[in-house]
């Protein structure tokens, strides 16, 4: 019986979502931008996903523009900062002729707005602060952020939620704090209101309630695998918030992301979107549970060598677990290759090579620690029995090791 604990990394297609999918490939392919009834049919199945991913996220329909997913649609984000900047922000500030766009964020993002933002400093088509997050917390601090604001700022990228640790970063904090700091003579010269906000919300979304007006960003970046639906994704963007393109083609989706509408998938998530709307509450009670039975039959399996990275007491997601096995030369990836049943990971899915998690690291866990390192991810219908049987799977690899 194999175990699957990674739900951080992909989920499932939900049986609904499935079904709605099934239907649309069968009963609504045609073109959505045909004027025929045939292409209305898959215009309104569209328009009908957008609204149901827009509720979900409590936006407007007009602010949600479907993409191929979150690298996509976080590399819009980037890219439409750093012309804004150059078509708006640099000519109506004093003194910024001659500055490159300055752009803010933490230590441990995903890889889709880490390397983008590495390339354009590479490139010196950019400024970039990289701002630690907390070793004691792994959250980072906001007036850390503040404290990098400069002149030429014109974005700051946060993540909602790790996919590593489960820390939820103080988003919403952000905004009103850029509120209560304008008239701060530090910042004479800088509109604040020209610093664009932007959140991942890839891992947080269907695990705990994201709602923009909440957050008051200016750019949200949705991730349909992450909860239940198919591998596409959406960006709500702000109205009245600036959005360039990054391809160019036949004009759908208003001129903003050209291609032909992916109907059957934008179907999909518009269900799986539905589906969070409705039963959120249920998902994330299930979810907190199965990660306090997992987290009990940790701790009474291996009471001297597991080792929680993130406290009880940190505003983090239901269903993450981010565990050190302790034992003498037995590292997490050699774990999960004795125990194959376990489907789970040492780290992001995206990563590999058997190196220490970066993320960890900048999180304030040890080399040698982060080396033994398991990241185990509930989902929405885990079982106690799946938990109990994936740490027995645990239980037998550690003794292979230390029996050796």
């Amino acid at each position: 019986m194999s175990v699957y604990l990674d739900y951080n990394a992909t989920t499932p297609v939900d049986a609904e979502v499935q079904e709605t999918i099934c239907s649309a490939i069968k009963n609504v392919w045609g073109n959505p931008s045909s004027s025929y009834d045939l292409g209305k049919k898959a215009k309104n199945i569209v328009e009908n996903a957008r609204e149901k991913v827009a509720k979900m996220v409590g936006s407007l329909p007009s602010e949600i523009l479907f993409t191929s997913g979150g690298t996509e649609s976080n590399n819009m984000v980037i890219s439409t900062a750093i012309q804004y900047y150059h078509t708006k922000v640099q000519n109506v500030t004093n003194g910024l002729k001659e500055e490159k766009p300055h752009i803010i964020t933490s230590n441990i993002e995903h890889d889709s707005v880490k390397l983008p933002l590495e390339k354009l400093s590479d490139e010196g088509k950019a400024d970039v602060t990289f701002v630690p997050v907390s070793k004691i917390t792994g959250a980072v601090e906001i007036d850390d952020i503040i404290n990098s604001i400069r002149p030429n700022t014109c974005l700051i990228t946060l993540m909602l939620a790790n996919n590593e640790t489960g820390v939820i970063q103080p988003v919403s904090s952000l905004r009103s704090k850029l509120k209560s700091i304008k008239d701060n003579k530090f910042q004479r010269g800088h509109s604040l209101n020209s610093i664009l906000l932007h959140t991942d919300a890839a891992q947080a979304i269907g695990k705990i309630e994201v709602d923009v007006e909440d957050l008051d960003v200016d750019y949200l970046t949705v991730v349909g695998h992450k909860f239940y639906g198919p591998r596409i994704g959406a960006l709500y963007f702000k109205n009245g918030a600036p959005l360039f393109p990054i391809f160019y083609g036949g004009g759908q989706e208003r001129n903003y992301r050209p291609g032909t509408e992916n109907t059957c998938m934008i179907a999909g998530l518009g269900k799986a979107a539905e589906l969070v709307s409705s039963n959120l509450k249920e998902y994330n009670k299930h979810m907190t549970a199965m990660n306090h039975h997992l987290k009990m039959c940790l701790e009474t399996t291996f009471p001297e060598h597991c080792v929680f990275h993130i406290k009880d007491n940190s505003n983090k997601l239901p269903n993450t677990v981010s565990v050190a096995l302790d034992y003498e030369k037995v590292s997490g990836a050699a774990l999960l290759s004795e125990a194959k049943q376990i489907c789970a990971s040492t780290g992001a899915a995206c990563h590999s090579g058997g190196k220490p998690s970066s993320i960890l690291i900048s999180s304030g866990i040890s080399c040698e620690l982060a080396s033994k390192t398991l990241r185990l991810s509930v989902g929405r219908e885990t079982t106690e029995k799946e938990i109990e049987t994936a740490v027995a799977y645990l239980d037998t690899a550690v003794k292979s090791f230390v029996i050796k």
